[in-house]
């Protein structure tokens, strides 16, 4: 098996993230998890150090920013990096069918699709699934690589991300990587995984009118910088 690092933003989600630490642990396929605490104001970095992850902080708000702070501090030994949110919605207990096709050799990218899954109940509302299915048919007519979904559950090979030169610092850190992955002509592979309702806190996306409308406008940004940004 490769070495494979798990990186979790967090934003004050003192209620789930031990449990999501533990799951992801309980796997046996992470070498380390790291956290990025993104500023929390709550007993975030304590839960989760005690339920073993290793604790970074990234104070300045943006979730790519967490995101970039998590990769620059796995260990330097990691081969493939897994991505996935610290609220408890994502099920850990997939991450073998995102992490054994790289690590097998046959893909460099695979993304969890939760439109595809089994979802519980109100865990997406319709502007998410419609904007995860209409963002991938854009990709699809721009690229010619297919997805149903933005979601974060995902992993990539490190050295294939690092060919990506992210610079998403907001909510567009999940569509810019799909876009440059695709638009590189990285291997990707979509599969099913399910979702569950957050554990505790509330969304910093969905949870409010005002974070819906910022997310949306930031990964609007990100779609058309991609789109015509010179190859």
């Amino acid at each position: 098996m490769s070495n494979v690092s798990v990186v979790i933003p967090a934003l004050n989600e003192e209620e789930p993230i031990a449990a999501v630490v533990q799951e992801c642990l309980a796997t046996r396929i992470p070498s380390e998890v790291v956290v990025v605490d993104n500023g929390s104001t709550d007993l975030t970095a304590e839960r989760a150090k005690h339920a073993g992850a290793r604790v970074v902080s990234q104070p300045k708000p943006g979730y790519g920013r967490a995101c970039a702070a998590g990769v620059r501090a796995v260990s330097p030994e990691s081969e493939i990096i897994v991505f996935l949110d610290g609220d408890g919605s994502d099920c850990p207990e997939f991450m073998s069918h995102l992490v054994d096709p790289i690590a097998a050799g046959k893909q460099d990218f695979v993304i969890g699709s939760r439109t595809r899954g089994q979802r519980e109940a109100g865990s997406m509302n319709f502007q998410q699934v419609f904007a995860g299915r209409f963002a991938g048919s854009l990709i699809r007519i721009l690229y010619g690589v297919p997805y149903t979904d933005m979601s974060p559950f995902r992993a990539i090979r490190r050295d294939a991300l690092e060919k990506l030169s992210m610079k998403e610092e907001t909510y567009g850190w999940n569509l810019e990587m799909q876009m440059k992955a695709a638009r590189t002509g990285l291997r990707v592979l979509e599969v099913p995984v399910n979702h569950r309702c957050r554990a505790g806190g509330i969304s910093k996306v969905s949870g409010t009118l005002r974070g819906t409308l910022v997310a949306g406008a930031r990964i609007i940004a990100t779609f058309l910088r991609i789109a015509f940004q010179r190859r």
